[in-house]
């Protein structure tokens, strides 16, 4: 049986967007490793997980919600990434190709969430 979340176009591109974090934050310093780092890729693995969990819930309401969680944690890794590139561990190269997709990913989810929504009237 496949879940229902493995059907959703944003749940497969955030699931691509967390290998790529993990990768480039192999790049990281060390020193980072257990600070911006973690935060980054608990952030980022939050996405795919929220979207996955709301799918999975019995309402509507309950995915709207897992949705509006999943878009939160978006946002914190934009937060992380701004950091990152502040401290220079990101050029501003390597972090434009991670804000499109935080872009891209976030107008999906805002897009699904008002999907969501109209099936709930």
């Amino acid at each position: 049986m496949e879940k229902p979340h493995k059907k959703l176009d944003v749940w497969k591109l955030s699931m691509d967007f967390v290998i790529d974090i993990y990768r480039k934050t192999e790049g990281f310093p060390k020193e980072e490793r257990y600070a911006l780092t973690d935060q980054i890729r608990r952030a980022a693995v939050s996405i795919p997980s929220n979207i996955a969990e709301g799918a999975a819930r019995q309402t509507k309401k309950e995915f709207i919600n897992y949705l509006h969680i999943a878009q939160g944690s978006l946002s914190e890794l934009d937060t992380q990434f701004e950091i990152a590139k502040r401290l220079s561990y990101l050029s501003e190269a390597d972090w434009k190709p991670f804000d499109e997709k935080i872009r891209r990913i976030d107008k999906m989810i805002t897009g699904l969430i008002g999907q969501q929504r109209k099936l709930l009237s």
